[in-house]
C-alpha cells in the first residue's frame, strides 16, 4: 500500500494512513460506500430515459394538483356568481312589489275620486232634473197645457233609479273628458 493518491486537481495529495488492519478495512468500507453513491449518481444523471420519465410523473401530477385548483376556483366563482344573481332578483322583486303598492295605493284614490265626482255629479243631475222638471211645469202651465204628468213622472223614475242616472252622468262626464283630452292633443305639439 501507498501513502499517496492522486487528487481531484490531478497533483498528489497525502493520504492519511492507516493504523492498523481494522481501521483499513473501515476506510476501505467507507471509500466503496462513497464510489457506489457517486456510481449510482453518475448512472441516474446518464438514465435520460428515467430522468424524462420521473419529470413527466411531476409534471402529470402538478397538472393534476392545477385542475382540481381550478375547479375549486370556478366552483366557488360559480357560488358566489349564483349568490349575487339571488340577491339582485330578490332586489328586484321587493322593488316591484313596492311599486306594486303604489300602484294599488294610486289606483285606490283615483278610485275614490271618481266616486266622490260620481256622487257629485249624481246630485247635480237630480237637482238639474228636478229644475229641469219644474221648468217644464211651469211653462206648460204658463202655456195653457198640462204636462205635469208625464214631466214628474220622468223626475219621479230618475229619483227612484238613481244608479241609471249616475251612470248616465259618470258617461257623460267620460265622453266630455275624453272630447278635452283629445282637443288638448291637438292644440299641443
Amino acid at each position: 500500500m501507498t501513502d499517496r493518491t492522486q487528487g481531484a486537481d490531478g497533483g498528489a495529495a497525502r493520504a492519511v494512513g492507516a493504523k492498523g488492519p481494522d481501521e483499513l478495512r473501515l476506510q476501505i468500507e467507507r471509500t466503496r460506500r462513497q464510489l457506489g453513491d457517486t456510481v449510482e449518481e453518475l448512472a441516474a444523471k446518464a438514465d435520460v430515459k428515467g430522468r424524462a420519465r420521473a419529470r413527466a410523473t411531476d409534471l402529470r401530477d402538478k397538472a393534476g394538483a392545477m385542475t382540481v385548483q381550478l375547479r375549486s376556483t370556478a366552483a366557488q366563482a360559480g357560488h358566489r356568481a349564483q349568490e349575487k344573481v339571488s340577491h339582485a332578483g330578490h332586489r328586484a322583486q321587493e322593488k316591484a312589489s313596492r311599486v306594486g303598492h303604489r300602484a294599488q295605493d294610486g289606483a285606490g284614490q283615483v278610485g275614490r275620486r271618481t266616486q266622490e265626482k260620481a256622487g257629485q255629479t249624481r246630485q247635480q243631475v237630480r237637482e238639474t232634473a228636478g229644475q229641469a222638471g219644474d221648468r217644464v211645469q211651469r211653462t206648460a202651465g204658463r202655456a195653457g197645457r198640462s204636462v205635469a204628468r208625464p214631466v214628474s213622472d220622468a223626475v219621479q223614475a230618475c229619483r227612484s233609479h238613481p244608479r241609471t242616472v249616475m251612470i248616465a252622468g259618470a258617461a257623460g262626464a267620460a265622453l266630455v273628458t275624453l272630447a278635452l283630452l283629445a282637443r288638448r292633443r291637438t292644440r299641443c305639439p
